[in-house]
């Protein structure tokens, strides 16, 4: 049987048949939601099956009867990113044995649907919890284990209250609640639901307080060192906010501004756009000098510069990413976005060419197994300043004009690494070559290059056909005496008008350079219409 190729120390739902439940009994089917397991009547006989050991679970077409059908993860078969890892590796330990027998499918057919249909529903709630649950303890595997919080006891404990965290403890609702400052850590208390989130002064790594000027939110935030589970999540980023307005009370249009209620609100947001403000920051320097009480005089609250402000792409929408002392941020939308500038030792500018609107930033990591970021859909016009606040930060940049694969840029960047050559100005020949990150920008100075000799090549060609021309200006003086001489003896009709009418004559310019020494020099091509005895007209056609 399953069960037992699998092992009691695996699957281990049940010790001995004295502890299955009453209702397992007959030829019914029965789900166990608590002990995870689904009870499957063979012989007559319930039999239990861990949830983990079931595939999937369908109910075929029915005709007369109603049919069940179980589908189980056996050897010589794909088990799908789905599997359970841990029966993933009870597959594979069994693989090769001949000993071990696995039941591939059961298929059971009733003529009331009612059984059937009801067993179905419930084995699918149960494989959605136990995945659910095996998520869960793999992100809470990889956690840091957190200090436990202090509680701070011989002083006043300062409290931010009324505002709200982001992410929320639950899905489809805000968490409102205090946010107070204790010994070692904070601690949010959601106000309806009791449930708080710890947040350890030694585990924050950047904390920044944004005040509201033109924004509708005031806020402070908290990047961490060690991701922690917030509700089902597992975040690295935990802000506070407090909205000065509504959101859609925000957008709305405005009235006349002669209006004395519209005047009267406008002054009322001012009033509680400052008193929000000097609350957020009063409450900021308290945390800071309690933690530094305690000897963490990591927690520094850093404030964004409004005046280095630029619009980027991050993640999918159009942003305002903000430098601060340390880091590059936008912490008013979600996700939060938080790069620590120190981390990042190159940064490259894509799409940089003459008459573009914007370019693309790549921040690449010091820790190359890192994948670099990117903001794209910077204004260009944003590019002087980026780069005189990137070499206050000791970061170098390069410009390029196409955008590259950065995941097979960066595997071929570790293998420079890894042998050594990446950061040498010489290759094996001795021949020169760009070190570092500077190989980015060989392809413009190529370009360069190229351009500075076609430019050459064009000039010698000009020179040349320079002096052609002037070996055969006595041959056009020649032909302009018989070009006139003829003119003066030829009528004029009609007939020879409407057949001129419409001619075109091309006439290169190193031939026509003694009648149009001016517009030869532009290398141009001249077409010759109606022409008259005297004077004759022309008409110029620039290629």
């Amino acid at each position: 049987a399953e069960e037992e190729g699998l092992g009691a120390e695996d699957f281990s739902a049940y010790r001995t048949s004295e502890e299955f439940p009453y209702e397992a009994k007959g030829s019914a089917l029965h789900v166990d939601m608590e002990r995870e397991a689904v009870f499957l009547p063979i012989g007559g006989q319930p039999v239990p099956f861990h949830i983990s050991t079931i595939k999937n679970v369908m109910m075929p077409d029915p005709d007369k009867a109603t049919y069940l059908r179980l589908n189980f993860y056996t050897p010589g078969q794909a088990l799908g990113k789905d599997a359970p890892a841990q029966m993933a590796a009870v597959v594979a330990k069994h693989k090769q044995s001949e000993d071990i027998a696995f039941i591939r499918e059961f298929t059971f057919r009733s003529m009331s649907s009612t059984g059937l249909t009801q067993a179905f529903r419930l084995i699918q709630e149960l494989r959605k919890r136990a995945k659910a649950k095996a998520l869960k303890e793999d992100m809470e595997a990889e956690l840091v284990v957190q200090a436990k919080l202090v509680r701070l006891k011989d002083a006043r404990v300062p409290r931010l209250a009324d505002i709200e965290m982001r992410p929320a403890l639950g899905a489809g609702r805000k968490s409102k609640g205090t946010l107070d400052a204790h010994t070692n850590g904070l601690r949010f208390t959601g106000g309806k639901t009791g449930e708080h989130v710890d947040v350890m002064y030694a585990n924050v790594k950047h904390a920044f307080f944004q005040p509201c000027h033109s924004d509708h939110i005031v806020l402070v935030h908290f990047n961490l060192h060690n991701p922690i589970m917030i509700g089902k999540k597992k975040v690295s980023d935990v802000q506070f906010i407090t909205e000065v307005v509504e959101a859609s009370e925000d957008v709305g249009s405005r009235g006349s501004v002669y209006d004395p209620d519209e005047i009267e609100s406008e002054q009322r947001e001012r009033k509680m756009r400052k008193a929000l403000n000097r609350k957020f920051q009063e409450y900021t320097a308290k945390v800071e000098e309690v933690a530094k009480r305690f000897n963490f005089t990591n927690v520094e609250f850093d404030i964004p510069y409004r005046d280095l402000a630029f619009q980027g792409t991050p993640n999918r929408e159009m942003v305002t990413l903000q430098p601060t002392v340390h880091c590059l941020v936008n912490l008013t939308e979600t996700p939060p976005f938080v790069v620590t500038m120190r981390e990042v030792e190159h940064v490259h500018f894509e799409r940089c060419q003459v008459g573009s609107k914007n370019f693309d930033m790549v921040l690449i990591f010091k820790n190359y197994d890192l994948p670099p970021k990117m903001v794209s859909a910077v204004d260009m016009a944003q590019m002087d300043d980026m780069q005189e606040w990137l070499t206050q930060q000791d970061i170098t940049y390069t410009l390029g004009t196409i955008s590259l694969n950065w995941k097979g840029m960066m595997d071929m960047v570790r293998g420079f690494v890894a042998d050594g050559i990446f950061w040498e100005d010489e290759d094996e020949d001795g021949n020169p070559r760009p070190p570092g990150w500077q190989f980015l920008s060989v392809d413009d100075d190529d370009d360069d290059d190229e351009e500075g000799g076609e430019e050459d090549s064009g000039e010698e060609e000009y020179q040349a056909q320079s002096e052609e021309s002037s070996e055969e200006e006595e041959e056009d003086e020649e032909e302009d005496e018989s070009f006139d001489e003829e003119d003066e003896e030829s009528d004029y009709d009609e007939e020879e008008e409407d057949e001129a009418e419409g001619q075109d004559w091309e006439v290169n310019t190193r031939q026509s350079r003694g009648y149009f020494p001016i517009l030869s020099a532009f290398n141009c091509k001249l077409r010759l219409r109606h022409i008259y005895a005297k004077p004759f007209f022309v008409c110029v056609c620039l290629e």
